[in-house]
């Protein structure tokens, strides 16, 4: 019997021949990476072991992005533990603000990871880098303190899903609606402690962003980590942003599944995810007529130079409705600039819109876009949960790029084809 990539990465890396679902192994980790919010426990815990020195400096990354720009004092002690740490131990990769961005976003963009690599981090969304064929999932502090101090990680094999995409989407459906849908179809426990493995034509076709933001929703549905297997579209992105070699694994063509889901992309419309949970997703066309009063396109979801060239799309030469708020946040410093230098920071301003630096800031309802009681938000970020974006009688709706723009200037969820 073959194995998954999940699990074959999960042996390369505990130096076994071959591991099994539901076996404990020890891996040793090619990166691990802690935020503002997360590291700070992290660093008391590493000091309350007495880890004098990290393992390795060079697998450490630590990103400023959620609190920040510091939206007060305890934000602002949070990051200069962080940056006295970092200096402290000689960590390499610590990004600050102004230079870097959105963690979940940023690691790839630095080639920091690559296929077959095992990496962990103190956030949920770290299943984002399974887009390039690694395996990536999120831990506590406590665990990320361990790991620092040792260089390894407990893991539990899980079981793998296979998803299944046959055939093409259609007009601006994108890698978020694939993944609604899909969280629709399964439910948020849906893939519970299991790798989500996508694959099939419409996952081929797939530009890197959208696998991207596939992968980073695996959480969404429970999954212990999302995967798509390398391609030349993944060796492609790899060239594009680092020269390291990297050893990638594959799927065998007999290996175990605890299940498979198949998903014919003809019936997937563009979709939107209605409060409190994920798993709400509906066609546009049934959430037409609610109102809304912000909208927030970016987050590590969906803030990639791609998703603000498709929203600008929408906007361009439009106004935004004047009972809407529009907040573009793009995902990294790199974004940001990109967006300037195509004119797309023009079109978001002019259009009404509120262009921020990288920051998480409104996905979780810190600052940069906190709602009040009442409102309604559409959202490119990953999460609807009561009180996400701020007080807990506010709702968030979930969607792509497209939807979330055209909401913008429609005042109420709507498509891009209603603006014609």
């Amino acid at each position: 019997m073959g194995h998954t990539i999940t699990e074959k990465i999960l042996a390369a890396h505990s130096g076994e021949a071959e591991v099994h679902p539901g076996q404990f192994v020890m891996a040793r980790v090619d990166l691990m990476l802690g935020n503002d919010v997360t590291a700070p426990l992290a660093i008391e815990e590493f000091r309350n072991i007495g880890a004098g020195r990290l393992a390795d400096a060079a697998r450490v990354v630590l990103v400023a992005d959620h609190a920040t720009p510091n939206k007060d004092i305890e934000a602002a002690e949070q990051c200069r533990m962080m940056r006295d740490f970092s200096r402290e131990q000689g960590v390499e990769h610590f990004f600050d603000v102004g230079r870097g961005g959105i963690e979940h976003a940023l690691l790839p963009e630095e080639g920091l990871v690559a296929p077959g690599e095992c990496i962990i981090g103190a956030d949920s969304h770290t299943c984002t880098y399974g887009a390039l064929g690694a395996f990536a999932t999120g831990v506590g502090s406590t665990d990320l303190a361990a790991t620092m101090a040792t260089g390894e990680c407990w893991l539990r094999v899980p079981e793998s899903i296979r998803v299944a995409y046959r055939g093409g989407p259609k007009p601006w459906v994108g890698g978020k609606d694939l993944i609604l849908y899909t969280i629709g179809k399964i439910g948020v426990a849906g893939a519970r402690y299991q790798a989500l493995e996508f694959c099939g034509e419409a996952i081929e076709a797939l530009g890197m962003s959208g696998r991207l933001t596939m992968c980073n929703m695996a959480i969404e549905a429970g999954a212990k980590n999302g995967i798509i297997a390398p391609d030349a579209t993944t060796e492609e992105y790899i060239r594009s942003v680092t020269g390291r070699s990297y050893t990638p694994q594959l799927s065998d063509p007999d290996a175990a599944y605890a299940h498979t889901v198949e998903i014919d992309c003809a019936d997937i419309e563009l979709q939107v995810a209605a409060p409190p949970l994920p798993e709400n997703a509906r066609p546009v066309q049934q959430m037409n007529d609610t109102a809304i009063d912000q909208v927030v396109i970016g987050s590590c979801t969906n803030g990639r130079i791609e998703d603000l060239r498709e929203a600008a799309q929408v906007l361009k030469g439009r106004r935004v409705h004047p009972d809407v708020r529009l907040i573009v946040v793009p995902a990294t410093r790199r974004v940001h600039l990109q967006a300037i230098k195509e004119g797309l920071a023009e079109v978001f301003v002019e259009a009404g819109g509120a262009l921020s630096t990288p920051t998480c800031g409104p996905c979780l309802g810190m600052h940069m876009g906190v709602l009040a009681k009442g409102e309604r938000a559409v959202a490119t970020t990953n999460r609807n949960f009561v009180g996400r974006m701020g007080h807990p009688e506010s709702e968030v709706y979930l969607a792509g790029p497209a939807v979330a723009a055209a909401s913008a200037l429609l005042g109420h969820i709507g498509s891009p084809e209603e603006l014609r």
